[in-house]
């Protein structure tokens, strides 16, 4: 069943869409889940939300994309049970890293009206800076700031050494910065 057809199917709240739905995406947002989570079994809870979660955002909402609208959804799902587990304890969680390294460069707290309206030009600014870079590079950052994958998983997908990986990303991480100095943003 192709994407536009289990959007109707969300849109006429026929149950069919859940079902069609987690079938075509499940793995791909237990992987996105489980690289944050860090755990079989939380990631599963935050794939079975995120099903929730789309069931009451569509409607209103009709995505383009139902694997992205998906994968956003469990990804934040995932960073809220992060985020909420290290608020118990500190420590622990391979997701909190990758996140970690870009709280070097964004604000770290959470967000007000001032924040909010912000936020619109950091995700413009965030876009253009991804648009800017070269193929393998945007891959390489969206591979660890989106879907959270460890630097080693990261080297050998791209066949370079994890040395290389971490230069790459702390380069990238630099010129993210230096672009939201430039716009006024930090």
């Amino acid at each position: 069943m192709n994407d536009a057809d289990i959007i109707e199917l969300y849109w006429q709240r026929d149950e069919k869409a859940t079902d069609a739905a987690y079938t075509k995406y499940s793995r791909y947002c237990h992987a996105i889940a489980l690289n944050i989570v860090g755990s079989a079994e939380d990631a599963e809870e935050c794939v079975n939300d995120a099903f929730l979660g789309a069931w009451e955002a569509i409607p209103p909402a009709r995505p383009e994309l139902l694997n992205v609208f998906l994968g956003k959804i469990t990804r934040n799902i995932a960073l809220n049970r992060v985020r909420d587990r290290e608020r118990l304890k500190r420590g622990g969680g391979t997701g909190v890293v990758a996140f970690d390294e870009l709280g070097e460069v964004l604000a770290d707290e959470e967000p007000g009206p001032e924040e909010q309206a912000e936020a619109g030009e950091v995700t413009a600014l965030l876009n253009r800076f991804l648009a800017g870079l070269p193929e393998e590079h945007r891959k390489i950052f969206v591979c660890r700031y989106w879907y959270g994958d460890s630097v080693g998983d990261i080297a050998k997908r791209f066949g370079y050494t994890e040395g290389k990986i971490k230069m790459q990303l702390m380069r990238l991480r630099k010129e993210l910065q230096k672009l939201l100095e430039k716009e006024g943003t930090l």
